[in-house]
């Protein structure tokens, strides 16, 4: 299976973990690993997901961001391999 990444940033409010986990639930996708911090009332969640074969990822991202719209926060989904070559030094 295939890896992505998804990142999540913006005000904290209740309901963005669930939103967001929700949506992957639907789909089938496994969260390997999350991390989430709260800093001055700034929220930020990043996690690696593992997608099932099928799933088609440019739709998972549309959902994605128009949940993040509706929580208020900003939604990126890349595929693993995209977000190490982006973020490797």
């Amino acid at each position: 299976m295939e890896k992505a990444v998804v990142t999540v940033m913006g005000d904290d409010k209740v309901g963005i973990v669930a939103g967001i986990t929700k949506i992957l639930a639907d789909h089938k996708c496994n969260i390997l690993d999350i991390s989430q911090t709260l800093t001055q009332g700034i929220f930020a969640m990043i996690l690696v997901i593992e997608l099932p074969e099928a799933l088609d990822l440019l739709m998972l991202r549309d959902q994605l961001e128009e949940a993040g719209k509706k929580l208020g926060v900003k939604v990126v989904l890349q595929h693993a391999d995209i977000f190490q070559f982006m973020h490797r030094i």
